[in-house]
């Protein structure tokens, strides 16, 4: 073996230094009604008093986000515990022309689950109730509150796994991520969430129940509505329920943490890693220089390697032939370190070791938080050998502000980079430098100004860098259609008129 060692034990929107960085892009109240004493009395009439939250102290953490970077001024939250509560919510919202905002474990990063003013919050975390597995199918039922950590846990002690991981996965529920087409770290292996989606159950702006809570793998009768909910990030329907498609629970996993010369050589070990390990290759994860030591400042996370490299790669195998696979993983890494295109590398020796490579890699949204006070989060997805290019042009550009820290991390094995541009505080001169280049830049290679994270409150104005005016007047078509009024989830995905 080759391995040089085994591894070792290791702001709101009103506040002042935001509000030049979102003043611009904040849009300005709807004709929407305003909650008054009388709406409160009806909610409480058919809900417990813990379900209404009225009180400013406990609307804090509905109102804002984990970052502290998107919040609003809603003075009531909901709290559901059922399907039927949600729509005798919305039928009456909708009704009195109230705005809504979905929300879930607010996990986001684009804003999209606090409010933008003051709109009812409808928080979904009460439904958190797993349903019925199917042990031949796979496919499992669950409350759109359901932890996404507790339903793979529950999931695992029954032979499978969640077909989707996340680092928020203590916290992010499944509603949310089916609302917002998360995609994770195994995407390469279990591929989007509108393929493993076998049925939803949502509720419309007036109160309909729209349920395909299906458990099959062929319905082709007529159109598939449920696809327009998946990434819709709430504003067309409420997701309440969901029918998944889960695999079966590896017997064998492998993780490896890579050190590379270049962001080529790491394409090139992708290359050689789809043909070299095939059917095995679940994840394959890319983090730079600067990301590591931003890790290791903050959260204490050891040099695992003896070799500092300017990108690092955690790459994952899955399987259940345990002889078969792991001979498989570590004939193909002797070979890649043979032959000079991995200098520096070490296999986790077992399930708590894989967990320390996955901090390193699952943890680095929190490390920049760490670091400062402002982070600029870029969400993009391109073609695989111009990723990095644009984190290089990035640093170039702000090179001016020595202060400012340029990183990149994401999902190579989709194509998918995080962008993160970390500043002691918001100001409109980093911005500048930011936007909107970062958006043509992924427009002029044809890739997507959202990858994974959504548009929410951050992003419609830059739709059209990704959409164009026909796909978008559609987009406007289809929400006229399941929410005239404009109640839920206003001001976010679709630009203003």
């Amino acid at each position: 073996m080759l391995w040089l060692s085994a591894l070792r034990t290791p702001v709101p929107l009103s506040h002042p230094a935001v509000s030049s960085r979102f003043s611009s892009s904040t849009p300005s109240r709807g004709d929407f009604a305003s909650v008054d004493e009388a709406d409160v009395a009806h909610f409480r009439s058919f809900l417990q008093p813990s379900q209404v939250i009225t009180d400013a102290d406990s609307l804090g953490t509905f109102n804002q986000d984990w970052m502290k970077k998107y919040s609003g001024k809603s003075t009531l939250a909901l709290k559901p515990k059922s399907t039927a509560e949600v729509s005798a919510i919305l039928k009456y919202c909708n009704e009195k022309k109230l705005a809504v905002c979905p929300q879930g474990g607010n996990t986001g990063l684009v804003g999209g689950s606090v409010p933008v003013h003051d709109e009812v919050i409808v928080n979904l975390s009460l439904m958190n109730k797993v349903g019925e597995l199917d042990s031949v199918s796979g496919i499992v039922s669950a409350d759109a509150g359901v932890v996404l950590e507790d339903l793979d846990n529950f999931l695992q002690s029954n032979g499978f796994i969640a077909p989707l991981d996340l680092g928020a996965k203590g916290s992010c529920e499944i509603g949310g991520n089916i609302s917002t087409n998360a995609g994770g770290i195994h995407l390469i292996y279990f591929g989007s969430l509108r393929g493993t989606v076998m049925g939803l159950e949502v509720v419309l702006a007036d109160g309909t129940i729209l349920d395909s809570m299906t458990a099959l793998r062929k319905d082709n009768t007529g159109y598939d509505l449920k696809q327009l909910f998946i990434g819709a990030e709430g504003t067309l329907g409420l997701v309440t329920r969901v029918s998944l498609l889960c695999p079966p629970k590896p017997s064998n996993v492998n993780v490896a943490l890579l050190g590379v010369k270049s962001f080529e050589d790491a394409q090139t070990l992708l290359k050689r890693a789809k043909s070299g390990l095939g059917e095995i290759l679940s994840a394959f994860e890319f983090l730079d220089h600067t990301g590591h030591e931003m890790m290791s400042k903050h959260f204490g996370v050891e040099k695992f390697l003896d070799e500092e490299c300017p990108i690092y790669v955690v790459m994952e195998t899955m399987g259940s032939n345990e002889a078969h696979d792991s001979e498989k993983f570590s004939s193909f890494l002797e070979a890649v370190m043979e032959d000079g295109l991995v200098p520096t590398g070490t296999i986790a020796q077992d399930a708590s070791q894989q967990k320390k490579i996955w901090f390193l890699r699952e943890s680095l949204a929190a490390g920049c938080q760490a670091e400062g006070k402002a982070v600029y989060k870029y969400d993009v997805s391109l073609p695989a050998a111009s990723m990095y290019a644009l984190v290089d042009t990035m640093k170039e550009r702000f090179q001016i502000y020595p202060e400012v820290k340029v990183l990149g991390y994401g999902h190579l094995g989709d194509g998918n980079l995080h962008l993160n541009i970390v500043a002691p505080d918001f100001d409109q001169k980093y911005l500048d430098l930011i936007e909107p280049f970062v958006y043509e830049y992924t427009s002029g290679l044809r890739g997507s100004v959202s990858a994974e994270h959504g548009i929410g409150v951050m992003k419609p104005d830059a739709l059209h860098y990704s959409k164009t005016a026909p796909m978008i007047t559609a987009m406007k078509q289809i929400k006229n259609v399941f929410d005239p009024k404009g109640i839920l989830n206003p001001y976010k995905v679709l630009p203003e008129d």
